[in-house]
């Protein structure tokens, strides 16, 4: 047997809040619905444009998506888009996974998300991973 090729890659987690529509309407089956919502389109398009993310060769603009839900609790100085100081609050949330080669530059992609993910704190994981090949 053949052992698979590997691919260093860095992967790239954004937790990403949605209206509770989008939410809804992706549960029933709509997964076009995480288009027509302004902050997934947003990183989306990032994710879609001109760099790295995404990038498997053959496939551009690759990106998982999962759903959920995100709980927090704003501080008292804290200027939270959704919730209040001082109460646990729930946001729906998609979480999209994508990956670049871990070789490539990919910090302006990232100021791109940071820039489009309305967050006071967003919450975007970075992971050096190796992905299986053929």
């Amino acid at each position: 047997m053949t052992l698979p090729g590997r691919r260093r890659v860095t992967a790239v987690k954004i937790y990403c809040p949605v209206s509770s529509q989008t939410l809804d309407a992706m549960l029933g089956g709509d997964a076009s619905a995480l288009e027509r919502d302004a902050t997934a389109a947003a990183l989306l398009a990032v994710i879609r444009s001109d760099n790295a993310l995404g990038d498997f060769g053959l496939y551009q603009g690759i990106v998982e998506i999962g759903i959920g839900w995100e709980s927090f609790t704003p501080s008292p100085e804290a200027a939270p888009t959704l919730g209040t100081a001082g109460q646990a609050a729930l946001s729906p949330t998609v979480i999209l996974t994508t990956y670049a080669p871990a070789e490539d530059d990919i910090e302006k992609a990232l100021a791109g998300l940071m820039a489009a993910h309305p967050w006071e704190v967003p919450v975007i994981e970075l992971t050096q991973v190796e992905l299986l090949i053929r």
